[in-house]
């Protein structure tokens, strides 16, 4: 069960925002854990060149392990292949894969501009998480965020 007040930013490239939105990539791979219970709402920020929140998943399920141990459990799904994972990884003893389910695109992305006109935000290096008046300020930024925010968090979310 998800935290009711809480979603995840998550900053991924581009590639991989469209291969999640896509359904093709199902497991997105961090190199520290993450404590993120299944149905917790993920909010896909593109990075450079596109610099937009592209849309939404929710994680199904996170397996931490080591680096092997994780690619061996979900390398099919990861969308990325053993070399980039091996290079990514170089150096980590923890690994987390986040299968993520449920993929919405937005039609109109939220641009970075436009999240900062809302307010002070810092797109994350990796990950973190977001609560109230920041998830506030997103919704405001983008109107498709926003619903898609209210329908999966309810009402700490406002219209």
């Amino acid at each position: 069960m998800s935290d009711p007040e809480r979603a995840m930013l998550l900053s991924v490239h581009p590639r991989f925002a469209n291969a999640i939105l896509a359904g093709s990539k199902t497991v997105e791979v961090r190199r520290q854990r993450v404590a993120a219970p299944p149905g917790t709402p993920v909010l896909l920020y593109a990075t450079a060149p596109t610099m937009a929140v592209v849309g939404m998943a929710r994680i199904a399920a996170v397996h931490v392990a080591t680096p092997s141990e994780v690619w061996s459990a979900h390398r099919g799904r990861t969308g990325i292949t053993r070399r980039e994972y091996d290079a990514y990884m170089s150096g980590a003893t923890q690994a987390s894969g986040l299968t993520m389910e449920n993929p919405v695109s937005f039609e109109e992305p939220v641009t970075l501009n436009a999240l900062r006109s809302a307010g002070s935000f810092h797109p994350p290096q990796s990950y973190r998480y977001m609560k109230g008046a920041e998830l506030r300020q997103v919704a405001v930024a983008g109107p498709v965020v926003g619903t898609a925010l209210r329908e999966a968090l309810g009402d700490m979310v406002p219209a």
